[in-house]
């Protein structure tokens, strides 16, 4: 028998923030109504048991992520959410031209901050706020790049404001993870709902290991027509490995770790069963401190010594290059707005959320004098470390964070706590909302490939914003429909 709607929301909670669901008035969007027709047709036991195939699809699988600095263990089932996330086409097309606006601009940028420096010397940022960058290579000055792309492989956190206006909260540059969870989610979700998914009409994103195996290929040294292409990983121990292995899998390319390469006349090898096979293009998920014990952090057994000398012979293409971490400090963040105007000449697409610069006196201030209000992050880090969140903070936590500003000032930058968009989440028999956020995977190679969708993270814990999963979040499907989402008349 068919369950009522108003039974299977329960105290469903509406208010200032936006709701991808339901408007401000409690009806279902047009978009969603099929899905939650669908979910109140079903018997609560039938919904129960399409659950536990999912977790257990997951767990079989060995789905996981590491939590560092737990006790109680690392290894982890990464959590999911059986209600897919859905994005009309329309406002599909613009997170799309604005992604690949952001990731033009940005590696133009980086282009000419380890070239001519025209950005620079004409006060459009400030050097002092580059070289003091953690993550700028002086190694990288005047190197030839392959092709000129820095960035192949970027994943930008997108967040949605109550106006129902996409933002982008940060850019990920360096070594962007989680896009295995987005296409075991997909996985996943076509088992669970076949009938529902096929109905929907939703892009397709299970390509995306063949446009990353192109935009690798097509990265490769001269005179290299048919490259050998490795993913680089750190190690069984990595927060990512499963990641870095099923991606390898996925390509149909060798997964190797530092030990197995071996440099020779500037040219980098694979250890094989048969002798040594020479390397061509490096799909790095190590960070640049550890890649070369030669040129960073000496004390690394991660990397290949002497795989910088020969990349800078252009022997070999290591994507995404050294030193781009530059771009994705979240101080240089706020620049991004004039960095797309200075060099595309165009307003941005996707705009940045505020931010306060905390080496600016007036900003510094403002935000000691309201941390009980914003949210501080320190510029280098990513997963939800390095963070405070001012109204869920103690006044030991916010007089820690005081110390840490005022002694360096650099390393920190604040931004107003954003309340982002919430999205239904299954929980039990009854649904509630959670705030999410997305990350689209772009890839940059003879051109701009964006697979439609992306990873969708769910802050789990009622009332949380902390959506990593490090952190206590979870993901969910992203559904790119291909029309606007006209409710649909079917059966499950």
């Amino acid at each position: 028998m068919e369950r009522d709607l108003s039974s299977l929301f329960g105290d469903y909670l509406l208010d200032d923030a936006y709701d991808e669901m339901r408007t401000q008035d409690g009806a279902i969007r047009p978009h969603y109504r099929a899905l939650m027709e669908t979910i109140a047709n079903l018997p609560p036991d039938e919904l129960l048991r399409r659950k536990q195939s999912a977790d257990l699809s997951f767990l079989t699988q060995g789905i996981t992520f590491t939590v560092y600095g737990r006790e109680e263990g690392t290894e982890r089932i990464f959590p999911y959410d059986l209600l897919p996330r859905l994005i009309s086409a329309d406002e599909w097309d613009r997170i799309e031209h604005g992604l690949t606006q952001r990731i033009t601009a940005l590696n133009h940028f980086l282009r000419d901050i380890y070239s001519e420096e025209k950005i620079l010397r004409d006060r459009i940022i400030p050097r002092d706020l580059v070289y003091s960058c953690k993550h700028y290579r002086r190694q990288m000055r005047g190197l030839d790049v392959p092709r000129g792309v820095y960035i192949a492989v970027v994943g930008s956190d997108l967040l949605r404001l109550r106006t129902g206006e996409y933002v982008v909260l940060e850019d990920n540059l360096r070594v962007p993870s989680g896009v295995s969870y987005m296409l075991t989610n997909r996985r996943v979700m076509k088992r669970t709902f076949p009938k529902l998914f096929h109905s929907y009409g939703v892009k397709p994103i299970e390509h995306y290991p063949q446009l990353l195996l192109n935009t690798l290929r097509s990265l490769a040294p001269e005179g290299r027509p048919e490259p050998n292409i490795v993913l680089l990983t750190p190690g069984v121990y990595n927060s990512a490995y499963f990641e870095h292995t099923y991606l390898a899998r996925q390509m149909g390319i060798d997964l190797v770790e530092g030990r197995d390469l071996v440099t020779h006349d500037n040219i980098v090898y694979m250890r094989t069963t048969d002798g040594l096979k020479r390397v061509d293009v490096i799909y790095r998920r190590v960070d640049d401190d550890f890649s070369d014990p030669l040129i960073f952090r000496a004390d690394s057994t991660l990397g290949c010594a002497g795989l910088f000398n020969a990349y800078r012979a252009g022997n070999v293409t290591v994507t995404n290059a050294f030193g781009t971490g530059l771009a994705d400090d979240k101080a240089m963040y706020a620049y991004v707005p004039r960095i797309i105007k200075y060099y595309l000449d165009e307003d941005p697409i996707l705009n940045n959320v505020e931010t306060y610069l905390l080496t600016e006196d007036a900003s510094r201030q403002h935000v000691l004098d309201n941390l009980d209000k914003l949210v501080v992050k320190a510029v280098g880090e990513s997963g939800g470390y390095g963070m405070l969140i001012g109204p869920q903070s103690t006044a030991k936590q916010r007089e820690e964070f005081r110390a840490a500003i005022e002694a360096n000032p650099r390393n920190y930058i604040a931004q107003p706590t954003l309340d982002f968009s919430r999205a239904p989440c299954l929980f039990g028999n009854h649904i509630e909302p959670r705030h999410v956020d997305l990350r689209p995977y772009i890839l940059f190679g003879d051109k701009v490939n964006i697979v439609p969708g992306g990873l969708t993270r769910v802050a789990l814990e009622k009332g949380s914003l902390v959506v990593n999963s490090s952190q206590g979040g979870g993901s969910k499907d992203t559904w790119v429909l291909e029309s606007q989402g006209e409710a649909v008349q079917f059966s499950e």
